[in-house]
């Protein structure tokens, strides 16, 4: 209790753990609220957790509230879970997609994600994985950095076959990018190039938490 008090003055650290893929993963009290962050940036329950809520928002609760599956391709403490789960009551099924298996170990010690009944967690590597998947999904949220990078893999035409084969017919796909350059902003661009007006609706929404761009799609056919 102390320390959670302390920490509306300084954030306080109370575990941290070294991450092949982030390089360290720590748990602090930063103003009263558990987040997980990485070395240079906040992964669950901080800012993070404001972006991602953002762009549920504007698919639209109600929407969300009747969809079916969710999947979540990058866990790390899992705060978007609760944010479907606890704020939105949704009660279809939820899968996260994880790579590194000490953040999903640390979300289940300090953020008690393994007690969420309709979910589960796939520990493995997300382009792996969703090439191989065939169950449709109703929301892909995608949310995966390396620390601030994000992998290459996100922005290929495979991947994103992937992510259309699978997403069902009025289905959303939530992706949530850091831009800090221009070079960002092709390469966003170029990613939507990659959905065709026929059949997806594009929106984006940039400046999220100072850094980040939202980027939704709507399929419509």
């Amino acid at each position: 209790m102390i320390k959670r008090l302390l920490s509306y003055i300084i954030p306080i650290k109370i575990y941290e753990k070294t991450s092949k893929i982030s390089q360290t993963l720590e748990v602090s009290w930063n103003n009263g609220k558990l987040v997980l962050d990485s070395k240079n940036t906040n992964y669950s329950y901080g800012s993070l957790q404001k972006v991602l809520r953002k762009g549920l928002i504007a698919i639209g609760f109600e929407k969300i509230l009747k969809m079916n599956e969710v999947l979540v391709l990058g866990v790390a403490g899992g705060s978007v879970i609760k944010t479907l789960v606890d704020e939105i009551h949704f009660k279809g099924n939820i899968t996260g997609v994880e790579i590194d298996e000490n953040s999903i170990t640390i979300a289940n010690q300090y953020f008690g994600l393994n007690q969420i009944k309709n979910y589960k967690t796939v520990i493995g590597d997300a382009k792996e994985i969703i090439s191989k998947m065939n169950k449709k999904q109703d929301l892909i949220i995608i949310d995966i950095f390396e620390d601030t990078e994000m992998p290459a893999f996100l922005f290929e035409k495979k991947f994103v076959d992937s992510c259309k084969q699978i997403l069902n017919i009025n289905g959303y796909i939530l992706f949530n990018t850091m831009i800090l350059n221009e070079k960002q902003i092709d390469r966003n661009n170029s990613f939507l190039k990659q959905f065709e007006k026929k059949a997806f609706y594009c929106k984006t929404y940039s400046k999220v938490e100072y850094y980040n761009q939202l980027i939704i799609i709507e399929k419509l056919a």
